[in-house]
């Protein structure tokens, strides 16, 4: 959906103005009838049965070919398509069996309108890749994807799903599970971050998946990593290929196509990276207080009107070059340049307990993840900005939140640390978490005091990480590039890396883990790598 927040009141009423007359035209376009049948309890009102009676209205003011009716859970419709939750929307069921158990708000009402377009097409709009992949189904597929309005790696899963759901409807169905609706569905599933995707009651897929890989499986029935594509891939020819969407490649993009590039970029998970679950920036310039989706909307509308972007496609090769020769999940480029922009990843603990519990009460992402612990006590890990930024949020959704940090004292910036005394949030100082505990879903933690060395067990229902950050480096090394000593690409002060045209910016250098940061240094690569094409320095013999 278009974030209009930040404009000017007109221009944003413009905006907006032109943005439904759009989706008014594209929905007009569309040949099938959208049938929408609402179940809710009877005599039973909450937030999500209004929410989807609003979004609905909202949406049937676009297009006359979408229409609701709406019924209660004893009657026979909800007998004869298996509803027992309310509310579930149950969309177009006489062709597809594809249930919401929840209201499609937040991050979620993009997932929703494009569902709206996919049934009105009748089409799946998967790739040549995945369908191959797909027409090896041969028994049925129940799939659940467990998502969250404030999540914005989820409409890409639950999409995902629904385009599987639409391409086999004999063989797959598909609910896709608000975790906030339906808590104690996500408790059973000890879903306790999202997305995550279970086909057949056997879990297929943690995080948003690229489109290729979900579907790989959900014939396998078993979480896969990786998708290697035939070799038949659509080309595309570039000056530039950016690999990763964070703010440094988005920024490098609307450079380098201003400089005359012939740009691409590709991004396997969430454009805007780190960014897109940040709650709240308040050091961008230009923006007092921004929420940190809202900053990546800005940025991606701004780069899209310069440059294509792959969302949901992961490099799986690289020939080398110049120029060379990069394969995604989809397809094939050929570049004479290749700028990696790939970020970095949360750093983890490393201890007993936290890879099994992942996803069952041990999360890295508080934007996405504490609305299912609103009441309840969790723990957070670490001394950073972001480890302070993320308490602050947690406790304002209404969660009991403990801090723990190995030291003393802080790293986080003083006016933060201050809010974590004016809301009296507990710090836990000189203290590390040693182990992980639970059966289905996180139970406790194993403390000890690394001054005192005595050891404490504590209560838990959650445990969320903040303890920085570990660069992205697998493809440079895949690549051959040579990494520095503190794990980063090694660059000579241009963003030349080791290899004669290929180039790096962001997190993945190292440096200031911030925002602006990482956007100058986007900015500084383009122009770079505009002056080197026009003067090539690996032709002389020469590597920058």
């Amino acid at each position: 959906m278009q974030d209009t927040s930040q404009m000017d009141p007109r221009q944003s009423e413009m905006a907006s103005q032109a943005y439904l007359q759009q989706l008014k035209a594209t929905f007009e376009q569309l040949p099938n009838e959208i049938p929408l049948f609402l179940f809710t309890a009877k005599g039973h009102e909450d937030v999500f049965t209004n929410a989807n009676r609003e979004v609905i209205r909202a949406f049937r003011q676009l297009s006359d070919k979408i229409t609701l009716r709406e019924y209660n859970l004893d009657h026979e419709q909800a007998k004869q398509w298996n509803v027992t939750h309310s509310p579930t929307l149950v969309i177009a069921p006489e062709k597809y069996t594809i249930h919401w158990l929840g209201a499609p708000m937040g991050e979620e009402a993009r997932t929703f309108l494009e569902i709206l377009i996919l049934i009105g097409l009748g089409q799946s709009q998967l790739s040549d890749q995945a369908l191959k992949v797909i027409q090896k189904i041969d028994s049925e597929r129940h799939v659940k994807i467990f998502v969250s309005p404030t999540c914005p790696y989820c409409p890409q899963q639950a999409i995902n799903a629904v385009k599987a759901a639409i391409e086999m409807p004999h063989k797959i169905s598909l609910e896709i599970i608000d975790i906030q609706s339906e808590p104690e569905l996500a408790d059973q599933y000890s879903a306790q971050s999202v997305p995550q995707a279970f086909a057949n009651d056997v879990l297929i897929g943690q995080g948003a998946q690229p489109e290729e890989v979900f579907v790989l499986s959900l014939e396998k029935l078993e979480a896969q990593t990786i998708f290697i594509p035939d070799s038949d891939a659509e080309l595309v020819d570039t000056d530039l290929l950016i690999v990763g969407g964070g703010p440094a490649g988005l920024t490098a993009g609307i450079y380098a196509v201003r400089s005359g590039l012939r740009t691409a970029i590709v991004e396997r998970d969430a454009l805007g990276g780190q960014v897109a679950t940040t709650p709240i920036v308040e050091n961008y310039p230009g923006f007092t207080s921004v929420g940190g989706k809202s900053l990546v909307d800005i940025m991606v509308s701004h780069a899209l009107q310069y440059v294509q972007i792959f969302q949901g496609e992961a490099v799986v090769d690289i020939q080398s070059g110049p120029p060379f020769t990069v394969k995604t999940n989809r397809r094939q480029f050929n570049t004479k340049t290749v700028l990696l922009a790939t970020g970095a990843s949360h750093r983890h603990l490393g201890i007993p307990g936290e890879e099994r519990l992942a996803g069952r009460g041990v999360s890295y992402c508080s934007t996405c993840d504490g609305p299912l612990f609103k009441g309840k006590k969790v723990v957070m890990v670490g001394g950073g900005n972001s480890a302070v930024t993320e308490a602050l949020h947690l406790f304002h959704m209404g969660i009991d939140v403990t801090l723990i940090h190995r030291r003393d004292k802080l790293r986080a910036q003083e006016f933060l640390a201050q809010q974590l005394v004016d809301n009296n949030i507990p710090v836990l100082w000189d203290t590390e978490v040693k182990e992980i505990r639970g059966e289905e879903r996180v139970d406790e933690v194993l403390l000890i005091n690394n001054k005192s060395n005595e050891k404490t067990e504590f209560q838990t229902a959650g445990v969320f990480i903040a303890i920085g950050y570990e660069p992205a480096v697998e493809l440079a090394e895949k690549f051959g590039l040579k990494i520095n000593t503190d794990g980063y690409i090694q660059q000579d002060g241009k963003h030349r890396t080791t290899i004669p045209g290929v180039y790096s910016a962001g997190d993945v250098e190292g440096g200031y883990k911030q925002i602006v940061t990482a956007s100058g240094q986007g900015a500084e690569a383009a122009m770079t790598i505009f002056e080197d094409l026009i003067n090539p320095y690996w032709l002389d013999g020469k590597n920058g």
